[in-house]
């Protein structure tokens, strides 16, 4: 999903196979993902979407944008959070080792490929059955 910041610049799904750039949105203040070749255009992640960085993963500080940390894991899965806070950001990036980083904490100009999309989940179909050997008002 995009972020609720985004929503308001053209935007696109992601594809198994895009390759992204971390980007600052000059319409916005957040950062999030452009696909290489498509500047402006954001990628919209769903969240259980797999990404292989190119390299460590730089994030900036919080307080000093020069600041910031470098994380040694380069597969993540996309996570919204915060969901019971509306105007806080939601997208996050979960690492192999269980750390979670907000998307618009990742410097500009990282590159990371869509290895898989989420799985839909299999929806259970209702059930309609009758048990005959249950009274009429317990049947399913």
């Amino acid at each position: 999903m995009c972020d609720y910041s985004l929503e308001h610049v053209t935007h696109r799904p992601a594809k198994v196979g895009d390759k992204l750039v971390s980007t600052r949105f000059h319409s916005s203040s957040t950062r999030g993902f452009m696909a290489e070749g498509e500047p402006a255009v954001a990628i919209c992640v769903l969240p259980g979407t797999e990404l292989a960085f190119a390299n460590d993963v730089c994030c900036v500080g919080s307080i000093w944008p020069m600041s910031g940390r470098t994380l040694t894991q380069r597969l993540a899965r996309f996570r919204n959070v915060n969901q019971n806070k509306p105007y806080a950001y939601h997208d996050a990036l979960e690492f192999s080792d269980g750390e979670i980083v907000l998307l618009t904490e990742l410097r500009e100009g990282q590159h990371a490929t869509v290895l898989q999309l989420p799985v839909e989940p299999e929806t259970e179909p209702p059930r309609t059955e009758i048990k005959e050997d249950l009274p009429e008002n317990m049947r399913v």
